[in-house]
């Protein structure tokens, strides 16, 4: 059967519903055991390639994100006008080779560069898959299923995190001294759970694709030419070609270099005052190419960039959960290695207890919050966001008491209520973003809040936690109080995330009331079957 003929077949509903699900779950929990290993790993990478503790969150986090948030846009749009199935298959196989790839790195430059890579194929799981289950379920099911499905980043996490403490300490216990091909046992970790994923994305070629709006009654017509899209929207977003769009017109192409001026003007100042040049550089690039995109989406689908982009729900949405995420992405990935500072105790340990922790307290949390939030979306239009503030105000006490237990046994259990905390809100941004699009437009706006959320948590969160505590260290505290301070400091993040909250949850309701109406203004068919 073709893949076009398949768009027909596939009906909401049912066990299959279910069984699309638990793969699209594994899958996930493959993009961030991947993505988290690094986190356990971070002392030996940083004693081996003698690193700091801001190269370290550059790795993590910057070079990651930025090419896993500019490459989600182009693939979130080939997603909605191609098989969403395809696509994950395709990127799951690419970056699990790219961890494996990681294994093989002797430099941080190389390091970098697989980053790279694994950004780029994890790219292209999460839009499509957003879609792929925004058409099983109905929508009064969304944020449960949306959050059943971001489980996979806690289970992933944690599992990550015990497997990287485990394998570094296997390894070096079983070869102290001269070990198989000079391999160390983070470069065995990446290998280790990079080539599962190869197998796993032949699975999921074997899914079947579903209607495309069929949960609303809102079919689309199958795309003549996706291929095409695909094309068009990298030409958007990868420089020079990006200015093959502009020629058309004079005022948009000195808009855009104007633009790249300014970026480029901010990068270098950011570099005389930090000192971080690939930091800068590598962030300025993501966010001139998500300008250029903008620009772009503005004159070839200008509907698209109405309903998202004249929404105030939308865009503060898209504001304060990220805002929250720059503390989440910055502690997640310095407890490990703030309780390797402080504690006498093994890798294999902390990966163990924390792994644990983060992999039940995800799945409470995130499941429970999804629940909740479609129980109160019932009881009134803002009721999802609701979730929003329980996860930031719980998040607080758990963080605060966790960095400053002097029990271990004290900062695993904190460690486990944090995760159910910081995780709760996991499935109301999607979920928000769906509700507030027409359905060809899904995963665009789950890509940019993906986009987002990867800027501003990601890219930015363990980078300044890791600078501020290597200035702290600079001051004369020791690693472990410098790095305690650090995350302390940028729990100030948490401020903003609420004001925004509050912001979207005011505009929210009129927005989504009015989606066809605004839709239909911006010459969008609207098609109720």
């Amino acid at each position: 059967m073709s893949d076009q003929t398949s768009e027909t077949t596939a009906k909401t509903g049912g066990l299959y519903s279910h069984y699309v699900l638990a793969v699209l779950v594994l899958v996930y929990i493959f993009n961030f055991i991947d993505r988290n290993i690094l986190s356990i790993l971070a002392e030996d990478i940083k004693a081996d390639l003698a690193i700091t503790d801001a190269q370290m969150g550059f790795l993590y986090g910057t070079v990651f994100a930025v090419f896993y948030a500019v490459f989600g846009i182009p693939l979130a749009r080939f997603a909605d006008v191609w098989t969403r199935r395809n696509l994950i298959s395709v990127g799951l196989g690419f970056w699990s080779l790219m961890t494996a790839a990681s294994g093989l790195a002797r430099s941080f430059g190389t390091l970098a560069a697989c980053r790279i890579g694994v950004g780029i194929g994890e790219a292209s799981a999460s839009p499509a898959a957003y879609s792929m289950l925004s058409d099983y379920y109905p929508p009064e099911k969304r944020a449960t299923v949306i959050a059943i499905y971001a489980s996979g980043v806690y289970i992933g996490a944690g599992i990550g995190i015990f497997l990287g403490g485990f394998i570094l300490e296997s390894w070096a216990a079983t070869f102290p001294t001269d070990p198989p091909f000079g391999l160390k046992g983070w470069q065995v970790a990446f290998m280790v759970v990079g080539l599962p994923g190869i197998l796993m994305a032949i699975w999921v070629r074997t899914l079947r694709e579903p209607t495309r709006g069929i949960s609303e009654g809102l079919v689309s017509e199958v795309h003549p030419a996706p291929f095409r899209v695909l094309k068009n929207e990298l030409m958007a977003v990868i420089p020079p070609l990006n200015l093959i769009n502009l020629l058309h017109s004079r005022p948009l192409l000195i808009h855009n270099l104007k633009a790249a001026c300014l970026f480029a003007a901010a990068a270098w100042l950011l570099i005389i005052l930090t000192g971080s040049t690939a930091q800068w550089i590598t962030s300025a690039f993501g966010v001139y190419v998500t300008y250029s995109w903008a620009q772009s989406l503005k004159t070839r689908d200008p509907a698209t960039f109405g309903m998202m982009f004249r929404s105030k729900s939308f865009i503060y949405t898209m504001l304060a959960f990220p805002a929250t995420a720059f503390i989440g992405y910055g502690a997640g990935f310095w407890i490990a290695p703030l309780l390797l500072r402080i504690h006498d105790v093994g890798v294999a340990e902390i990966g163990l207890y924390l792994g644990m922790g983060a992999a039940a307290g995800g799945f409470i949390g995130i499941t429970l919050g999804g629940i909740l939030a479609d129980y109160l979306k019932q009881r009134f239009p803002s009721g999802r966001l609701v979730v929003g503030y329980i996860s930031i105000l719980g998040t607080i006490p758990f963080l605060l008491m966790l960095l400053y237990t002097d029990d271990l046994k004290t900062a695993y259990w904190l460690n486990f209520g944090l995760t159910i905390m910081s995780s709760f809100a996991g499935g109301v941004p999607p979920s928000t973003a769906a509700d507030l699009v027409m359905p060809r437009m899904r995963a665009v706006a789950g890509a940019y809040y993906i986009l987002v959320n990867t800027f501003i948590g990601l890219a930015l969160g363990p980078y300044f936690i890791g600078l501020i505590s290597d200035a702290f260290h600079a001051s004369g505290l020791s690693e472990a109080e410098a790095l305690r301070n650090s995350i302390t400091v940028c729990m100030l993040t948490l401020i903003p995330a609420l004001l925004f909250m509050y912001l979207a949850q005011r505009h929210l309701p009129k927005d989504e009331a009015s989606r066809l109406e605004r839709a239909a203004a911006l010459g969008e068919s609207v098609n109720i079957s």
